[in-house]
């Protein structure tokens, strides 16, 4: 057992909490849903958690006081509705949650949040612009951790879903929870039968069992716990420049004029 974190909200507490001015909130959302055949379904929430931990930590440790809050597991899902626990929440159901989690923060003077996505299936853009609008006192920001840093040169083959690069990551974080590698699915795509989407400038959300053959898209064959510490760390200490540079920012002034 460690000492409780300060960053980490879940486990500090209301002694500390009510003697330190916190500047910036992360809400990690995740997913509960099918990662090829040998990553556990908790995948998306574990990165999340810790990803944005070890953030905080570097963050916490540059003076920045940031809030970590407790992961979100269930994320948008309707393309899975026929892969038995892969829970859905729609997007109006998270712009509902999302908005009840900044009313909280804006009703005690926490100015700035962040949403860390781990999950593809969830896009906070629309919800966000929206949400800004009805609440200008907390400045809103996304971050999708896929997005941070690709690993294109740490990782043989870059996919979009429980690829090398997320298998990775669990070998490292994980890997009692990780099925042997006879056992890993090829994670290959299978191509739209219309032209458009084959050249990605029509788009319809994927049906998973139809596009792809064990829910993977992208070879996980080459992953290595060691390139997913390496990518792990690569990962935490990009985000946490962010949340530095954010804390310290006046979200009133955040482009420049000639």
């Amino acid at each position: 057992m460690h000492p409780p974190r300060p960053w980490i909200i879940a486990e500090t507490n209301w002694k500390h909490i009510h003697a330190t001015r916190y500047e910036v909130a992360v809400l990690p959302w995740g997913a509960t849903e099918a990662h090829n055949w040998h990553l556990p379904y908790a995948t998306d929430s574990l990165q999340n958690e810790a990803i944005t931990a070890e953030a905080g930590r570097l963050a916490w440790q540059a003076g920045a006081h940031v809030g970590i809050l407790p992961n979100l597991p269930f994320g948008v899902q309707t393309g899975q509705a026929d892969i038995p626990f892969c829970i859905n929440m729609n997007p109006s159901t998270q712009m509902a949650v999302l908005e009840d989690v900044i009313v909280s923060l804006e009703g005690v003077g926490i100015p700035k949040l962040v949403i860390f996505n781990g999950h593809g299936g969830n896009d906070f853009r629309q919800i966000l612009r929206e949400l800004q609008a009805r609440h200008p006192k907390v400045f809103l920001s996304l971050v999708n951790w896929f997005n941070i840093d690709r690993g294109s040169d740490l990782f043989a083959i870059v996919g979009d879903h429980a690829d090398e690069r997320e298998t990775s990551l669990m070998l490292h974080l994980h890997p009692d929870w990780v099925l042997p590698q006879a056992e890993w699915g090829e994670g290959r795509d299978n191509l739209p039968v219309l032209k458009a989407m084959r050249e990605k400038w029509a788009w319809a959300q994927r049906p998973w069992t139809q596009a792809t053959n064990d829910t993977g898209s992208g070879d996980p064959r080459h992953a290595t716990a060691e390139k997913g510490k390496a990518y792990l760390d690569r990962l935490a200490g990009a985000f946490a420049s962010y949340l530095i540079e954010l804390a310290a920012a006046d979200a009133s002034r955040l482009y420049e004029r000639p």
